[in-house]
């Protein structure tokens, strides 16, 4: 266990309340998913405990995700493509045991929420720029991924999206760092947390919820992480909330 995450409190609400916000974030998580398969021309589908793609979403994107922890292989299996390498699930909520039906375990992560009007931790010395050309994307996206064969995820519909503000963060001239906040119901996802070689990560932390209160004031933050990343959330205020895990099928 780092250093940083001992004696944190990972839930700070109660259980009721934790439960409610779990599923606000997956659902903001399904919407964010939606919004950028959208930008792909890939059409998705919401049911009543799933939402997900027939046809293969963009590189790191899953092709399902968990809407409520009741939900079942059957709710979505069928309809999704599992015979082309590639296929992900996000099981929201970690209940799903899918290696009977040829999944391994990508990796597990923890949901995280930051309540509304907490103030920023440290000081926001970055200044945070809204993404409105396809050109500025192309670099934002270039840093985002940290060097040569950029993946082709974030596409020019995606600044169109009133639910969507992708930030550059900036000190001075230079881009220092970045990150993605849609808003659904209720809560403000931040994804996509990026700092550049050399930068200070929590510095980005502080400056993204800065952003995020001036573009959405009034609403708390939701997210997940894992690893380091989850670290640096829980510094910057966020509570960890309950486990997600991300399931590949092992084609």
């Amino acid at each position: 266990m780092r250093q940083g995450l001992r004696g944190v409190n990972l839930c700070r609400v109660t259980s009721t309340e934790t439960s409610s916000i779990r599923a606000a974030a997956a659902r903001n998580n399904a919407d964010w998913c939606a919004a950028v398969c959208r930008s792909h021309g890939i059409p998705g589908t919401f049911g009543e405990t799933a939402w997900w793609s027939s046809r293969r979403t963009p590189p790191y994107y899953p092709d399902a995700v968990t809407l409520h922890h009741d939900a079942v292989p059957a709710d979505f299996l069928t309809q999704l493509d599992m015979a082309t390498p590639g296929c992900t699930i996000k099981d929201s909520f970690a209940t799903l045991d899918l290696a009977s039906n040829g999944f391994i375990e990508l990796f597990h992560a923890q949901w995280i929420h930051r309540p509304a009007g907490l103030p920023a931790p440290g000081t926001s010395a970055l200044r945070a720029e809204r993404v409105s050309t396809a050109a500025r994307l192309h670099d934002w996206q270039v840093a985002w991924h940290g060097g040569d064969g950029t993946p082709d995820v974030f596409r020019p519909a995606l600044l169109d999206d009133p639910s969507v503000r992708v930030l550059a963060l900036y000190d001075g001239e230079v881009l220092s760092g970045g990150v993605v906040l849609n808003r659904s119901a209720g809560v403000v996802g931040l994804s996509n947390l990026f700092a550049v070689d050399g930068i200070d990560v929590d510095a980005v932390w502080s400056s993204a919820i800065t952003a995020a209160a001036d573009h959405f004031p009034g609403l708390p933050l939701v997210g997940y992480e894992h690893g380091d990343d989850l670290a640096h959330a829980l510094a910057g205020g966020f509570a960890a909330i309950g486990p997600l895990r991300v399931w590949l099928h092992d084609a």
